[in-house]
């Protein structure tokens, strides 16, 4: 080996070394903690399709006739969803309200939820409601669960209309 390509190789494992001390030290340090010692996070994750805005309706045939033969189905359903209106209160106090429309161009695609509450341990009254109906007024979900949070602990509530509602996991 020549002198010059020994230099180098010194001088690339030099900055090499370089390279991973900058990435020790910032792996440790600065401590960063996202909770403090009396905290705990709830977190609210769902993903859910609303009810349709309006009932699917079934076209006599006369209607059907005045179709192009293309578009003849039998039953006309409108693709768009209602909004979704959502709240979680803890201790009565409310932690997140939202409203969401339906995505997508005919407004026709479900929403997606995730939402972290940060919250102090101990017991606690959870209350969670949600509307997916825009001909029905008021909750069409509703779950209330008295919660008891330990330090650091993450609770996940989540939906699913399938098993009828909310449910933590």
């Amino acid at each position: 080996m020549k002198v010059p390509e020994v230099r180098r190789l010194l001088l690339q494992g030099f900055n090499y070394a370089l390279f991973m001390a900058v990435v020790w030290y910032f792996s440790l340090y600065p401590a960063h903690r996202r909770l403090a010692d009396d905290e705990a996070v709830i977190t609210l994750a769902f993903g859910h399709t609303s009810q349709r805005v309006e009932e699917c309706r079934t076209l006599s045939q006369e209607q059907l006739n005045e179709l192009a033969p293309n578009m003849r189905t039998a039953v006309d359903c409108p693709r768009e969803r209602s909004p979704v209106r959502l709240e979680l209160t803890l201790d009565d106090e409310v932690a997140t309200r939202m409203d969401l429309v339906a995505p997508g161009l005919y407004k026709d695609q479900g929403v997606d939820v995730y939402r972290d509450i940060t919250a102090a341990v101990g017991e606690h009254r959870l209350s969670v409601w949600l509307n997916d109906d825009v001909n029905v007024d008021g909750p069409t979900y509703r779950f209330e669960r008295a919660i008891e949070l330990q330090p650091a602990q993450r609770l996940v509530v989540t939906f699913d209309a399938t098993r009828g509602g909310f449910y933590l996991k």
